[in-house]
């Protein structure tokens, strides 16, 4: 392929893969700390919507996007309820989620489609954006792709050297024997549903305040749940998911540009391209069960220590 059109290419696979990285970070921290999330979908639209009315309201796609994650924050909040107060079944907590956020954004919604918020324009980094191939890929987008840049290796290090990283783990992990050195599972598993929740709204933020500058209906389309699945891809793993979302990105950056072209392929089959990468995906992670490295206790409920 033609550098010309493979850089091109490449740069909007980075740009399309975000919105999915921020879902995905979020689902792995919440799963790590042993609590199962099938509401991604759900909480994405939700961010995106909140994100792109504040942004309207104030004219500052910053305020907009951290109330985005607040957002995001707030409606895993209803998750935790059922799951950590309630004991409920997580996948079925999950899976209604998803119904509410989605319902829930397109009521309150309606009333914005095709309307366009102020959102993150691209700004090319002095110098980096500069260097041949790699400056036009990475470094000439908007501030929230280069954030993603700094939140794996963050995760990766909270995750496997702090203190605080490792109880969250614990948590997820080994509930009985936490409980058992004094740590309070709960409120770790709080942790790990609140901030995820929050980087799951980032993500839908982005499609709202940066990636189209509009609002639809379904602006997530499915993204959720390519996170759901990208998590088992990535083995729970802060820097894999980094390549998985870039890869599920770059499917989806190459499926429109084959429309744009005028490619004689059915656009719904063009259109199917991510969600059966998806599959795939999940098909090929179950044959490698063995080497999975799910939380032992992930989608377990716990009891309050006494």
């Amino acid at each position: 392929m033609d550098i010309a059109i493979l850089v091109p290419l490449l740069a909007a696979a980075v740009q399309s893969g975000t919105p999915i990285l921020y879902a995905t970070l979020g689902e792995i921290l919440t799963e790590k700390s042993g609590v199962l999330n099938l509401g991604v979908e759900g909480v994405m639209i939700i961010g995106a919507l909140a994100g792109f009315i504040v942004a309207l309201a104030t004219g500052s796609p910053l305020v907009a996007f951290l109330a985005a994650g607040l957002a995001g924050t707030l409606i895993s909040a209803v998750h935790g309820v059922v799951c950590l107060w309630f004991k409920g079944n997580q996948v079925v907590s999950g899976l209604a989620l998803t119904i509410l956020g989605t319902g829930l954004a397109d009521y309150l919604g309606t009333s914005y489609v095709g309307r366009t918020a102020p959102g993150f324009q691209p700004v090319a980094l002095p110098l980096l954006a500069k260097i041949p191939v790699l400056g036009p890929i990475f470094f000439n987008h908007d501030p929230l792709v280069y954030l993603t840049y700094l939140i794996p290796p963050l995760m990766w290090y909270y995750l496997t050297r702090s203190r605080h990283g490792l109880s969250l783990r614990a948590a997820g992990e080994y509930p009985a024997a936490a409980t058992a050195a004094g740590l309070n599972v709960a409120a770790y598993r709080w942790c790990g549903i609140l901030v995820g929740g929050f980087l799951m709204g980032l993500g839908g933020a982005y499609l709202s305040l940066a990636y189209t500058h509009l609002w639809t209906n379904n602006l997530t389309g499915g993204r959720g749940w390519i996170a759901v699945a990208l998590v088992i891809f990535a083995f729970w793993r802060p820097g894999r998911a980094v390549l998985g979302a870039y890869l599920f990105g770059g499917i989806m950056a190459m499926q429109l540009r084959l429309q744009a072209s005028g490619t004689q392929l059915p656009s719904s089959l063009l259109l199917m391209l991510p969600y059966a990468l998806t599959v795939i995906v999940l098909v090929l992670s179950s044959w490698r069960r063995g080497m999975s490295e799910a939380p032992a206790a992930l989608g377990v409920n716990v009891e309050p220590a006494d």
